[in-house]
């Protein structure tokens, strides 16, 4: 009994937080937020639950842990060239979001729960924090930041969180899957009445075609035009 004190507390004296958080988002990234268990965590890390509740808290608190540090690295992306200018800042941080869900699908629905639950941690804070530092840049009277700020993170948000096939998302198994679900859902818009549906019948050739990063930026783009009519 006395051995294997010991070799559990030389197991806990090695393991590191960042060891941890590496190898919930490697569970995370494999099996959504179902596959990260305790049970899991520590069979992969060799350890007992006592260690991982040492470094990083309950299993909630280690899911903001992960997201936050996910966020962390998509918001430290630099854009590329030099100066850069508000819009590109803006598009840069837009894209680290949009690319750090298509790594990790679990992040789409862990950015839901921090805009809704926790506007106050970290992971809102920054995001908000990054994009609205632009707004003095673009000329944005400072009585309409947070407008303009927040229709900026909502769209960033809910379209990183839309266009997120596979993961978490429930009826669509994975990524591979996007081609057929696309196609699936432009056959029915197709075939809805184009005397009821016209706009819908018109654009099922569209949206078949359309490629989520291209029309990503292109709704960042019509919304730094409607910015830039507030100055």
């Amino acid at each position: 009994m006395a051995t294997r004190a010991r070799r559990t507390e030389r197991r806990r004296q090695v393991l590191s937080r960042e060891q941890i958080i590496d190898a919930a988002i490697e569970l995370l990234d494999a099996g959504g937020e179902g596959g990260l268990t305790v049970r899991a965590l520590t069979d992969r890390l060799a350890t007992g639950s006592g260690a991982i509740y040492y470094h990083v808290g309950t299993r909630d608190e280690l899911l903001d842990t992960v997201t936050e540090t996910v966020v962390a690295t998509a918001l430290d992306t630099k854009p590329a060239g030099a100066p850069a200018t508000p819009e590109d800042e803006i598009r840069v941080v837009a894209l680290g979001l949009f690319d750090a869900v298509a790594v990790h699908p679990w992040v789409a629905t862990r950015l839901a729960v921090q805009l809704t639950r926790n506007p106050w941690g970290p992971v809102t804070v920054g995001i908000f924090e990054k994009i609205g530092r632009q707004m003095r840049a673009l000329g944005v009277p400072q009585a309409i930041w947070f407008v303009a700020a927040s229709t900026l993170v909502h769209y960033v948000l809910g379209a990183v969180s839309q266009t997120q096939i596979g993961g978490d998302t429930p009826g669509v198994e994975s990524v591979a899957d996007r081609k057929k679900f696309l196609e699936a859902a432009s056959m029915a818009w197709r075939e809805l009445d184009p005397a009821d549906y016209p706009f819908m019948h018109a654009i099922s050739g569209q949206m078949r075609e359309h490629d989520d990063r291209e029309q990503f930026l292109a709704g960042i783009a019509l919304i730094l035009d409607g910015i830039a009519n507030l100055r």
